[in-house]
């Protein structure tokens, strides 16, 4: 069964000094502003699409790791994940780089496993797979 989230932006005026405002419409969670300027200079308390595949990523990595730790017998007591996203505008715009940072307490669960099953989670996260064409995705895992 598939389930269908919804979120839309409307953008006034061309891009380097135009703005829009992003909708998170299935949560309702509010009303975002962007800018060019934000996404590609600095974020002023203004979003960005960057940062909104940070949380994503973020998010969904948490969540696929929480389940490849439960199929192996673990429960995680904290999973603590940042995902920096790299925007380069230097050579026509992209996403350069994605580094998920974890910092995991995971009781009764050795460093050498912990490892194999973040690297699980990480090629299995759903956001992961949607974003195969960035050229680079790292995890730094580490259990406290």
């Amino acid at each position: 069964m598939a389930v269908t989230r919804n979120a839309s932006t409307v953008w006034s005026g061309d891009l380097p000094s135009g703005n829009g405002e992003t909708t998170f419409e299935t949560s309702g969670i509010g009303t975002f502003p962007v800018t060019w300027r934000a996404r590609a200079e600095a974020a002023e308390g203004k979003t960005s699409p960057e940062e909104l595949i940070a949380a994503a990523h973020s998010a969904c990595f948490s969540m696929a790791l929480s389940n490849v730790l439960k199929e192996a017998g673990h429960v995680a007591e904290k999973l603590e994940t940042t995902a920096e996203v790299d925007f380069d505008t230097s050579d026509g715009p992209k996403i350069t780089e994605i580094r998920l940072l974890l910092k995991a307490t995971v009781p009764g669960l050795e460093n050498e496993e912990f490892q194999k099953h973040a690297q699980t989670a990480k090629e299995g996260c759903p956001v992961s797979v949607a974003l195969a064409a960035v050229p680079s995705i790292t995890l730094d895992a580490r259990l406290s």
